[in-house]
């Protein structure tokens, strides 16, 4: 993309949106325009049907084309879903030649092995995320670039997930007219945009609770520990709604987020909402404490979910910052105060505002557009980090060329068939590199990321 712009789109459940932006000159995100729609074809965060999902991002793409003046070509989009899993691995590499210094290649080299991990049938990975790096068997507390060693090793967290889905989700963005710049994990971009690194280090556990699935990302010492995804979310407890008070779904949906709240003895048992009937029925009618009860039963099973895939993982008492809520379900009145209640874990409301610059929509502050813009935080930072990519490789070219004197040119230029074409095919084959877009983003920035990691570390 020219100019640094950059689109996120989440497809999501009950919403799609298409957001647009780029790089401002105060370090935040100016957001140039976007768009959502209803979402069809989607269920519990998969793509069921294609022609109607792609029907869907097209709507909102041209809403976000029209707003921001931008030919949307190529966006960054998030998945999730119950189909996502994640495991702990551990790769290892040989240096050759004996005490080597380890370089970027090396690093890499590392990660790209991690490819060839056995997978479950129809399963592909979808991020290689680096945790700790170790030089001779020994942990690595400083940038591992540098470092003398014989050996390399690392722990990774590795997230997968069914070809089949991931295919029709690419299925579905080129029906649209779109190409597929990166898959990101939802929970990892709306980590982006609602965490900072003062979060990260600390321990942090972040529950998104979309429409059609919950996603939890840990994260501790600055460093992604855990990531999961489960389809109890939004939706179903629309559904109880609807259901309890024999009321259509848009109906349902309207009372959960206007009237909603997840403690009913935070609600009077007086007041009372009338729902219009159908036709000639007469009006249907609910007080509030019950509405707050319905939403309660569904909401305490999503909250306790969350808190058994916290413990499960050790990270339970390491969570100085406790638990951040974000997406459409932390809208829910009281929905912090009940997360603290029945987790016994502080808890704070993520709004994804804190990147934007003065001048973003207000709307694109509500917690239902934090995996969006973590999605445009994400191929922003991307793109940082092949600018510097390709700074650093410039310069390391500049380093082995040869230094001519005058003399020398000369003679070149008198006899240029010696040596002149074969450096030139020398240095295009050594920059036409192979990439492997499966890695994602965050490889792609894992130099800068681990200098910025280890540096904060030597601050504190």
């Amino acid at each position: 993309m020219s100019n640094e712009i950059v689109v996120g789109l989440d497809i999501g459940t009950t919403k799609i949106a298409c957001i647009v932006g780029q790089a401002a000159d105060n370090g935040k995100i100016k957001i140039l325009g976007f768009g959502k729609c209803k979402s069809i074809g989607v269920e519990r965060g998969v793509v069921k049907n294609v022609i109607d999902t792609s029907d869907s991002i097209r709507k909102a793409v041209d809403e976000a084309s029209e707003m921001s003046g931008f030919d949307i070509t190529e966006v960054y989009v998030g998945i999730a879903g119950q189909h996502i899993s994640s495991m702990q691995n551990k790769g290892s590499i040989v240096l050759n030649p004996p005490h080597k210094i380890i370089d970027e290649e090396d690093i890499n080299r590392l990660i790209n092995e991690q490819e060839n991990i056995v997978l479950k049938p129809g399963e592909e990975i979808i991020h290689i995320l680096p945790q700790v790096f170790y030089a001779d068997g020994e942990e690595l507390t400083v940038n591992p670039i540098g470092v003398e060693a014989n050996r390399l090793e690392a722990t990774f967290h590795i997230v997968t997930g069914q070809s089949d889905n991931l295919r029709r989700i690419r299925t579905s963005v080129e029906a649209a007219g779109l190409k597929v710049k990166d898959v990101v994990l939802e929970p990892i971009a709306s980590a982006e945009s609602v965490l900072d690194a003062q979060d990260k280090e600390a321990g942090v556990a972040l529950i998104d609770i979309g429409g059609g699935t919950t996603d939890i990302a840990i994260f501790e010492n600055g460093i992604i520990r855990h990531t999961a995804v489960f389809s109890i979310a939004g939706d179903l407890i629309t559904e109880d709604i609807r259901s309890a008070c024999t009321i259509l779904k848009h109906q349902a949906e309207q009372l959960k987020t206007k009237f909603g709240s997840c403690l009913p003895e935070m609600v009077s048992a007086d007041d009372i909402i009338s729902i219009p009937g159908m036709r000639s029925q007469a009006p249907r009618e609910i007080s509030m404490r019950n509405l707050a009860s319905i939403i309660k039963a569904r909401t305490e099973l999503i909250l306790g979910l969350a808190y058994q895939e916290i413990e499960t993982t050790g990270y339970l008492k390491k969570l100085i910052g406790g638990i951040v809520l974000t997406g459409g379900g932390s809208n829910l009145r009281h929905m912090k105060d009940f997360s603290e209640f029945t987790t016994g874990i502080e808890t704070r409301i993520g709004l994804p505002n804190e990147h934007l610059s003065t001048d973003s929509p207000e709307e694109l502050t509500d917690p239902i557009y934090a995996t969006g813009i973590g999605l445009l935080i994400t191929g922003l930072n991307d793109l940082k980090a092949q600018k510097a990519a390709e700074l650093r490789e410039q310069a390391k070219r500049a380093s082995t060329e040869p230094k001519h004197t005058e003399t020398n040119i000369a003679e070149e230029i008198e006899e240029p068939a010696i040596d002149t074409n074969n450096a030139t095919d020398s240095n295009e084959d050594s920059t036409q590199k192979p990439s492997n877009s499966k890695l994602g983003p965050f490889v792609a920035s894992v130099r800068d990321w681990m200098t910025k990691i280890f540096n904060e570390n030597e601050e504190s």
